[in-house]
């Protein structure tokens, strides 16, 4: 978009109308691939964050090729191959990330996005560490959990600070980036573990190192990761203008969009968030006078999340979206892969090859698509293809299983055409909601509570992931070919869900997603931001003249400048 048709679209707006007026998603241009690569700072930075992702998806992969390990199982006979506190070894991972992504949200509001990062990396590297020099099981228990904390945190503050920092017309993109590093750690975990196994040999010879060393490389990302919350990383500029330091968040927007700090879009943004922050503020000072204290007024945030109807209805939207990725099956899903392709005739590393390996290879190639077409295509459409096409596989694998289940040796196409549905589900589940799970609860709540909210919808998450991890193997041996009839309900229920009750956010600026949720209604409400508004006009009348030579003419300036 030229110059001068930007000028020409945003000059229609004004400070008496900052809530809705200017299509910021218009002004910046293309959305997806396109537009990730048009402002390769984002890309970049975006990319650098999703560190923490690569971090998540590194440690749920690297647990499964460790446990079947002979060193490991020889030295943790009760967690190794089939022993009784296997299944609470990565568990027990979880229920750290649960309790970490709860506690990240007053760090995350208090010492910063970036920070609350920072402290997660440490956390994640106490773990490592703990875990890559076990010698009990104790000892390994107490790294998992420790580790699970920081990973929690990294899941919760990762997308909260690429959403916050990202234009309306790439937050979906940048979100998925995260998606894609989960996708890459699973995979590159599955072919390192595959690899350190051969250190000494696979029998009684195999060295500690062969599991040892997967644990202990993970401390490569999570120390570049810690490292650039503190020298690559920007403050997010909606945090910084929510602690008061809106000069600086001036400036950070600046660099982020590549513009000078007077020019009209990167004025529009600004007051946007400015307006929003205000606005949160000034609603908590007078419905709560009495809300003294960080605590006091985090508790009344926290229970304006289920109290206020619009606040409530977000939340059900973020946490139900968070529950139904997990329902959809897809650990499931990855657990009977092994047994299924067995059942084809396949044995050995073969199995392993095309269970883990192919699975994860085709999560993250599923997840690139993902990048472009959220941003273009929407939400709605992406969620509504994925879970009909995701409906569809397990619909088959569970009838393919109740015809087959005894007699798969005389049947090898039939065992094929199973494994073929196995990699079009996970086909189908990375590019849609593995992906758009996490964007939502970025995006739909106002700054005044999106770190509590987040915190909510991600251990949430959590807790499912956990619930699924404990049930899956129970269902498998009870329910068998049933199993995937229960997961093609949910599967049917994410469809309808998104079809008749989702909004859609795609290009909604976060400080306007008031007019797709409610809120902000109400003479109360009016009266207070038309406060606002006047004090944003005020100040922006001594904002600098942007001039840009050969785009338009000065007039046109100075008419811009009487609007800002």
């Amino acid at each position: 978009m030229s110059d001068e048709k930007i000028v020409r679209m945003i000059r229609s707006s004004s400070v008496d109308d900052i809530s809705s007026s200017v299509d910021l998603d218009s002004a910046y241009g293309p959305s997806g691939f396109r537009g990730l690569l048009k402002s390769s700072n984002i890309l970049f930075y975006s990319l650098f964050a999703s560190l923490g992702g690569f971090l998540f998806g590194y440690d749920q992969g690297v647990i499964s090729g460790v446990l079947v390990m002979h060193d490991f199982e020889a030295r943790f006979p009760r967690v190794g191959g089939n022993g009784d506190l296997q299944g609470w070894v990565v568990s027990i991972m979880q229920l750290g990330a649960f309790v970490g992504a709860l506690i990240n949200s007053p760090l995350a509001d208090r010492l910063s996005r970036r920070y609350s990062v920072a402290v997660a990396c440490v956390a994640f590297l106490i773990g490592s560490v703990l875990q890559a020099a076990a010698v009990d099981n104790s000892m390994l228990f107490i790294g998992r959990f420790i580790g699970g904390i920081g990973l929690g945190q990294i899941s919760m503050g990762v997308p909260l600070w690429i959403g916050e920092v990202a234009p309306p017309n790439l937050r979906g993109s940048a979100v998925t980036l995260q998606q894609f590093a989960i996708a890459c750690g699973i995979m590159i975990s599955f072919w390192l573990d595959y690899g350190t196994q051969y250190i000494g040999g696979i029998g009684e010879g195999q060295s500690q190192a062969a599991w040892r060393l997967p644990f202990a490389l993970r401390v490569v990302p999570a120390l570049t990761l810690l490292t650039g919350c503190f020298f690559v990383l920007p403050f997010s500029p909606r945090w910084l203008v929510k602690v008061g330091r809106e000069h600086e968040a001036l400036t950070v927007l600046s660099r982020l969009r590549k513009m000078p700090e007077n020019h009209p879009i990167v004025q529009a943004e600004i007051m946007q968030i400015k307006a929003g922050a205000r606005f949160d503020a000034l609603t908590i000072k007078e419905k709560f006078p009495n809300a003294k204290t960080p605590a006091q007024i985090a508790f009344q945030q926290y229970k304006e999340l289920f109290t206020q109807k619009h606040l409530s209805r977000r939340l059900f939207v973020a946490c139900f979206m968070q529950f139904l990725q997990q329902f959809t099956g897809v650990n499931a899903i990855i657990y009977y892969a092994p047994k299924m392709f067995k059942s084809i005739g396949l044995s050995g590393n073969s199995v392993s090859l095309l269970a883990t390996g192919v699975v994860g290879i085709i999560n993250v190639v599923a997840t690139v698509p993902a990048i472009g077409i959220v941003d273009n295509f929407g939400r709605r459409v992406v969620l509504m293809v994925g879970a009909l096409f995701m409906s569809l596989s397990h619909f088959i694998i569970a009838t393919l299983y109740a015809i087959y289940e005894h007699s798969w040796a005389d049947h090898l196409s039939a065992g094929w055409a199973a494994a073929a549905f196995v990699w079009f589900f996970v086909f189908n589940f990375a590019y849609s909601v593995g992906c758009i799970a996490w964007i939502y609860p970025t995006e739909i709540f106002p700054l005044g509570v999106r770190a509590q909210a987040m915190g909510i919808a991600i251990s949430v998450n959590w807790i499912s992931n956990f619930v699924i991890g404990l049930i899956t193997p129970i269902m498998l041996s009870q329910f068998k070919f049933g199993t995937f009839y229960f997961f093609f309900a949910f599967t049917m229920i994410l469809f309808c869900w998104v079809l008749l009750f989702l909004p859609e956010t795609k290009g909604v600026p976060m400080e306007e997603m008031d007019r797709l949720w409610g809120g902000n209604e109400g003479k109360e409400t009016a009266d207070r931001m038309a406060r606002i508004q006047q004090e944003l006009k005020c100040e922006s009348r001594n904002v600098p003249i942007y001039r840009k030579t050969g785009s338009y003419s000065d007039d046109l300036d100075i008419e811009l400048q009487d609007q800002y």
